[in-house]
């Protein structure tokens, strides 16, 4: 399909919406909804029917160039996160740690290697179905690398197995409170509600990715880079004990991480500095010494730059949309055709129509506000189930995070493992087809049992 063909760098591919979201400003007519604070989710949500013009600001040049840094301010929060936390793991990898804890994993996993690729991916989709863990992902590059080359698998295996099954966790999910619980807060359902229905399509959906990727790695399994057993042999009695103490420090950070995120709801903020932590003790305990460990944060800074500031990048493609007001014009181009649809056909465009709107709107609880209280009347209307409406929101939005290049935390994991934007899409695009299929008929279905 896409052979002989390269998409772009991944830096001039999100310049290139960038500018195409300042032509449209040009183009499209300026618009809003009408919004208040919803008090129930603590957020501005739009009024349904309140669409109007207003006065064009189409975006000059000299703005885009300044929306750019706008972006990265806006961003601020999770790059520092994949600064600070890329630092922590380079620290960890130059104590010895990944290696030594990798090895490990493969000894106990002998003759059933394969095994470690729906493991990891479980964990990933278990943690994105949970908290819609995607950019906490990105500073775990040399811990997946270093698992991927011992295994012999290839680099695009390490993002379908993190990133990929994360996505697809979180589209499925019953539970993810950035994006189900949201919407379901906005449509007025009880929270978790329809979660035995959506468990099901969860499993099937996780268990196909899985397969596909596992599937994938072992037909491209080269010979596994055995050069870390040999540095590994080399070192001495007081070496490994390091690593080990430095392993279960980052083990036990993990599980402050998940306690943080899903019981104390942390922000971008306090995980940098957990991560920051980490690194500091990591440095000491593996024996790095102060300068060692600044010395470490530094080449984690430099090789993890360009993976956060895409980011930024990507976030600056909606600042242009909304600094040319035309954001809500595109939401109500594309939500307004749906009520002259069959109730079944009106289900399934909003699947449609949410896949559209994630390419300019990434954020998946910034979209659930802005179209919930615009659908969930017209899906009153067309005596369609509510929840039928939320699904279709999950489906639609949330597996569109495997494919659009305007997905900062994609394009920065595949910057980070040097895999090419074609190379994903060729890998991910039959299986996104696959499960947005799969998530159709959870609507219909849902439909037909009156979910």
């Amino acid at each position: 399909m896409l052979n002989g063909f390269r998409f772009p760098h991944p830096l001039v591919l999100i310049v290139g919406f960038i500018i195409l979201a300042a032509a449209l400003s040009y183009v499209l007519p300026a618009g809003e909804f009408t919004r208040h604070l919803d008090a129930v989710t603590g957020r501005q949500v739009v009024v349904a029917g309140s669409y109007h013009t207003v006065p064009a600001t189409p975006v000059g040049p000299l703005d885009v160039l300044v929306n750019v840094p706008k972006g990265l301010a806006d961003a601020a929060a999770v790059v520092f996160l994949i600064f600070l936390a890329g630092g922590a793991f380079t620290v960890v990898d130059q104590t010895g740690a990944l290696r030594f804890g990798v090895d490990w994993l493969l000894r106990r996993a002998h003759g059933r290697e394969v095994l470690v690729i729906p493991l990891v991916g479980t964990l990933f989709a278990t943690m994105g179905a949970l908290e819609n863990m995607g950019e906490e992902i990105i500073p775990l590059v040399p811990v997946l690398l270093v698992l991927m080359r011992r295994l012999g698998y290839p680099v695009l295996t390490a993002v379908a197995a993190s990133v990929g099954a994360a996505f697809v966790g979180a589209s499925f999910s019953p539970i993810n409170p950035f994006q189900v619980g949201i919407a379901q807060k906005l449509a007025q359902l009880p929270l978790l509600s329809g979660g035995a229905y959506r468990m099901g399509f969860l499993l099937v959906a996780v268990g196909l990715w899985l397969w596909a990727t596992t599937r994938h790695a072992v037909r491209h399994r080269q010979a596994p880079d055995l050069s870390l057993d040999a540095n590994e042999a080399a070192a001495g009695p007081a070496t490994t004990s390091r690593s080990g103490l430095v392993l279960l420090l980052m083990l036990a950070a993990f599980g402050v991480f998940a306690y943080g995120v899903v019981q104390l709801h942390w922000e971008f903020e306090q995980m940098a500095a957990l991560f920051l932590g980490l690194g500091i003790v990591a440095g000491l305990v593996g024996g790095r010494g102060l300068t060692g460990t600044a010395e470490g944060f530094i080449a984690g800074f430099r090789d993890i730059a360009f993976s956060a500031l895409l980011i930024g990048f990507a976030r600056a493609i909606f600042v242009v949309l909304e600094q040319g007001h035309i954001v809500d014009t595109i939401v109500h181009g594309l939500a307004a055709p749906l009520g002259h649809l069959p109730v079944a056909l009106a289900a399934l465009g909003m699947m449609g129509v949410q896949t559209l709107l994630h390419v300019p709107v990434p954020s998946g609880s910034g979209q659930a506000t802005l179209t919930m209280p615009l659908l969930v009347p017209l899906s009153d209307i067309l005596g369609l189930s509510r929840q039928v409406t939320v699904l279709a929101f999950q489906y639609g939005a949330g597996l569109c995070e495997l494919i659009t290049p305007t997905n900062g935390t994609l394009m920065a994991m595949l910057a980070a493992t040097g895999v090419r934007f074609e190379q994903w899409i060729k890998f991910a695009a039959p299986l996104w087809a696959a499960l947005f299929a799969l998530g159709a008929v959870a609507v219909v279905v849902g439909i037909a049992t009156g979910v």
